[in-house]
Order: C-alpha cells, then sequence, then structure tokens
C-alpha cells in the first residue's frame, strides 16, 4: 500500500502543473472523490466516464499514489525485423528520388529479410520510417489529343480592316 496521505493543497498544486490531459483528468477524479469526498458514480458521470473507469483510477491511486495515475509504457510485439535492417531499407528507401510503391517495398523486405508482410502494413512501416508511397497519376483514357487540345484554345480576336 502507497502513501496516498497528501494535503488537498498539495494535490492541487501537483494538478495544476500536470501537462497531460488525461492525467489531469485521473486527478480531478481523485481530487474530487478523495478529498471532497464525492461519490465516484456521481463524478465519473459529471466526466462523462464510466463507473468501472472511475474505480479503476481510483484504486491505482490508493494502491501506487500519484505515480499511478501516469500512462505506462505499453511494450507491444517486437518487430521482426532487425534495426540494422530497417536502417539498410531507409537507406535504400532514400537513395531513389522517385519513390516507391508498397509493391516496391515489399519486395525489398523480402529480399533483405525473407518477412513477407500485408501491403497494408508496409504502408504503416513506410509512415513510420517518414515516407510516403509513390501513387502513379490518372491518366484519362478518353482524353483528346494535343492537335484537338491546341484548336478549343481560344485564339486572338482578329479585327476587320476596311
Amino acid at each position: 500500500m502507497i502513501n496516498t496521505k497528501l494535503t488537498k493543497t498539495r494535490f492541487e498544486r501537483l494538478y495544476k502543473s500536470e501537462h497531460d490531459t488525461n492525467v489531469k483528468e485521473r486527478m480531478l477524479l481523485v481530487l474530487i472523490v478523495i478529498y471532497e469526498k464525492q461519490i465516484p458514480a456521481q463524478v465519473a458521470r459529471d466526466l462523462h466516464r464510466s463507473r468501472t473507469w472511475a474505480s479503476d483510477w481510483l484504486k491505482r491511486y490508493r494502491e501506487e499514489g500519484i505515480e499511478g495515475l501516469k500512462n505506462r509504457s505499453k511494450s507491444g510485439r517486437p518487430p521482426d525485423i532487425q534495426e540494422e535492417i530497417v536502417y539498410q531499407i531507409q537507406n535504400e528507401l532514400t537513395s531513389n528520388k522517385q519513390g516507391w510503391t508498397t509493391k516496391q517495398v515489399e519486395n525489398l523486405i523480402i529480399t533483405k529479410t525473407g518477412i513477407k508482410y500485408h501491403y497494408t502494413h508496409i504502408y504503416r512501416l513506410m509512415h513510420k520510417w517518414g515516407f510516403k508511397q509513390k501513387v502513379p497519376r490518372k491518366v484519362h483514357v478518353r482524353t483528346a489529343s494535343k492537335e484537338e487540345k491546341e484548336s478549343f484554345k481560344k485564339q486572338p480576336e482578329r479585327y476587320w480592316t476596311i
């Protein structure tokens, strides 16, 4: 059990100095429930949150103190591609000024690592690495020829002379 016995003024100063809005909202919940003796369900309703949200954050505050209200890092799944190979792929992508399609990047990843990703994930990887996919220009099938375009342009006015 962590000591959660901060004075109300100390807690209010911590609340005012907090910059993360999510943490600030959780601190507001704690401030109102613990220090102003309000009912958690009512405070959750006032904050447009669920009762379980309120009880979960109050429990974390009681167990871990003010640090329990802060966001924790999420580990997630580790990447399949090693960092050195990612660096090589990024260098190769930056060396070509023409741009890359997701299919080309997919083939590059397969040749370098042997790992096959779905094209949507390759799009996400390119975005994460700071690249945009090369998108072909639209070609209109029923477009006019150059001669037709020139003949359609306005001609300079011709003045009649007498």
